[in-house]
Parts: structure tokens; C-alpha cells; sequence
């Protein structure tokens, strides 16, 4: 009995392990199929669109002293509520206040 059992674990592990391999290289494929038509897709459209000069994409407007002090406070209050550390409060503020 013993030798059946460890027959069935075996032939239970063989299959899964399969199962798994074959799931993972099927993701893979569509991943690199989907990767391929994106890029053909981005060739065709550039290729059909018609060629206009460039322009540089007009300037955002900058934030008035008024937002960033809004956005400041907003940061602190995560802060103090614990879903910021203060490591990544640091880093949004001096975002912020450099922009």
C-alpha cells in the first residue's frame, strides 16, 4: 500500500508541476503576441498619419503658492495618519515645493 500511495503522490506532483510549466510559458507567448501587435499597431498608425511639423506641447501652468500649500498640508495629514513614512513625505514635498 505504501508503494501505491508515494506512486499516486508522485504522478500528483509530475502533473502539477506540468500544469504549471505549461500555464506559465502559455502566459509568456501571449505576452510576447500582445507585445508584437502593439508595436505593428504603432507602426501602422504612424505610418498613416500624416506628417505634421512638430510643436512642443504648450506649457502647464505652475501651481500658485495657494495649491502647494493645500497639497503640503494634505501630505502632512497622511503623514499623521500613518500612511505616508516620513521618508516618502520628504520625497513629496520636496516635489512639490521644486515644481
Amino acid at each position: 500500500m505504501p508503494g501505491l500511495l508515494r506512486g499516486v503522490a508522485r504522478t500528483a506532483v509530475v502533473a502539477g508541476t506540468a500544469t504549471a510549466v505549461s500555464n506559465r510559458v502559455s502566459r509568456r507567448q501571449a505576452g510576447r503576441w500582445a507585445q508584437q501587435e502593439a508595436q505593428q499597431e504603432a507602426q501602422q498608425s504612424a505610418a498613416a498619419a500624416p506628417q505634421a511639423p512638430s510643436q512642443p506641447p504648450p506649457a502647464a501652468a505652475a501651481p500658485s503658492m495657494e495649491d502647494k500649500i493645500a497639497q503640503l498640508k494634505e501630505l502632512g495629514t497622511l503623514k499623521d495618519q500613518g500612511v505616508l513614512t516620513e521618508e516618502e513625505f520628504a520625497a513629496q514635498k520636496a516635489r512639490i515645493l521644486g515644481s
